[in-house]
């Protein structure tokens, strides 16, 4: 037998007869930059379509990139990117509607009659029919999430098929006069898993939203923060794929090719590791200060001028974990939204303070937002001066001078980390998007009669969706589905300029080109 990948169609690597070493491509190889969420997208893509011969270098010694999450008292402090109510306000068919001006007039309510559920035509539906589903729906979704906990086996199917095959056991102990009730009931609230997930149940298991650890006592599920996000992607990823600590030093490319490879890519180490395709899903602060000396030869004007265009923002986080809670009994909020003249008479970094919110769910963790350069000199100070004036600005604030010192500071430092150099990219001026179109175009770009070497992906190159981790997934997506579209026009890799005018000139005398 011919080991040819995973058997699937509609995958275009390989063709009609999957084990016939003669119908497939041969793989290209990759190399991904960034083992964020724009790279651990892309490599998971890529796997899932059938391409496996790639490997992701990340410089450090962890996966997620800006993705950050860390233990603090009784919270998982982001100190990177983060869950926000109004992630929304991106969303390009959201954005439609809320910039519409005038705005439309809502839609006024109708007056329902008294009951917990209603048909649609008929009126509400008896009581007990309604009590009895609710609760058996319920069951259900506990034995779900026994059957699916991390690590159990999935011989079960999807949530979706587990949960029909339930109900449809639970409705025939109902009378036949109440089952199309109780049916309504259970199905409705099956569907409702769905929205909340924001996924296709068919598609879901119940470990891709969090983990279940058998520990004495019983099950608890434990929040793993947004870094939970990540686990299923990295189990899609083969094991020896990602390399840690593996820093880039420098990409040769085009015409500074080496040895036959369309590419090769050079880590801090001295390791090179040749590449028919590289996929830099860098931030746009290091891509900036590095794209003179990282590529060979250099990115064109054009990439340098979007990158011009587009801002790249710098952003900290301060978390302060005190021994109790004292905004219990402080009166007045704690919850402050800094305007941009607030704190402008303060001399030191507290000037560039936008926010102070009592971290949700926390009974002891306070966390602060600094912007801007002074967050750059935040990140220069020792954690007793950092703890020092944020306790002065708390006390000024509240005109409490009693408030005490927080017992541990944990803060990010996006700023002067050499692999992030800063937080996330934003736009200048209004560019509707054409800056982060240009920035994602591949090099050598369509119109060059040379296939892409080059894929750039990461938030800053999705206009609409930029500083949002939906954006990272996204451009690795789309970079991976580039790749399988070159590997199937190709049928294979592509081969490099220099053998491809000697295959043709070979073809051109013999009549056949391998």
């Amino acid at each position: 037998m011919f080991e040819c990948g995973p058997i699937i169609d509609d995958r275009g690597i390989c063709g009609e007869e999957p084990c016939d070493p003669d119908q497939c491509y041969q793989q290209p190889r990759v190399v991904i930059i960034g083992a964020g969420m724009a790279g651990l997208s892309a490599a998971a893509r890529l796997g899932e379509r059938g391409i496996d011969n790639i490997v992701v270098l990340e410089a450090n010694e962890r996966p997620g990139g800006r993705i950050y999450s860390c233990w603090l008292g009784d919270i998982v402090a982001e100190l990177g990117a983060h869950w926000r109510p109004d992630n929304f306000f991106t969303h390009l068919v959201h954005s439609l509607g809320a910039t519409e001006n005038p705005p439309r007039p809502g839609v006024p309510g109708s007056v329902h009659t008294r009951g917990l559920f209603n048909r649609v035509t008929t009126g509400k539906m008896a009581f007990t029919p309604i009590i009895s589903a609710y609760y058996k729906f319920r069951q259900i979704e506990e034995e779900a999430a026994q059957l699916y906990c991390l690590g159990g086996n999935k011989q079960h199917g999807s949530l979706i098929n587990f949960m029909s095959l339930r109900i449809q056991q639970e409705l025939h102990e109902y009378p036949p006069e109440q089952q199309h009730d109780a049916a309504r009931i259970m199905f409705g609230l099956a569907h409702t898993t769905s929205a909340r997930c924001s996924d296709d149940t068919a598609l879901l298991h119940a470990d891709h939203s969090g983990c279940f650890m058998n520990i004495p006592g019983g099950q608890v599920r434990v929040p793993l923060g947004l870094i939970g996000t990540l686990a299923p992607i990295l189990r899609q990823i083969p094991e020896g794929v990602i390399r840690y600590c593996k820093p880039v030093s420098s990409i040769y490319w085009g015409t500074s090719q080496k040895a036959g490879h369309r590419a090769i890519v050079c880590a801090c180490d001295g390791e090179e590791f040749p590449a028919d395709y590289v996929i830099t899903t860098v931030s746009l602060g290091v891509l900036y200060v590095n794209s003179g000396r990282l590529f060979c030869p250099t990115l064109p004007s054009c990439k340098v001028d979007a990158m011009r265009c587009l801002g790249f923002g710098y952003c900290n986080k301060i978390f302060l974990e005190y021994c109790r809670p004292f905004w219990f009994w402080h009166t007045g909020d704690l919850n402050f939204c800094f305007q941009n003249n607030s704190l402008c008479c303060r001399s030191n970094w507290t000037k560039g303070i936008s926010a102070i919110e009592i971290v949700p769910n926390s009974n002891h963790v306070l966390c602060v937002w600094v912007t801007g350069d002074d967050a750059m000199m935040m990140e220069c100070l020792s954690d007793k001066d950092v703890a020092e004036d944020v306790t002065d600005v708390l006390r000024c604030s509240t005109g409490n001078q009693c408030l005490p010192y927080p017992v541990t500071v944990l803060r990010s430092r996006w700023v002067s980390d050499p692999f992030f150099c800063g937080a996330y990219s934003y736009e200048n001026e209004c560019t509707d998007g054409n800056a982060q179109r240009t920035l994602a175009c591949p090099l050598p770009g369509p119109s060059e009669p040379i296939p892409p070497i080059l894929l750039f992906a990461g938030e800053a190159t999705v206009p609409g969706h930029f500083a949002t981790i939906a954006a990272a997934r996204l451009s690795g997506i789309r970079e991976a589905e580039r790749i399988v579209e070159l590997t199937n026009r190709y049928q294979g890799p592509p081969v490099p300029l220099q053998f491809r005018s000697k295959c043709e000139t070979v073809a051109a005398n013999v009549g056949n080109c391998p």
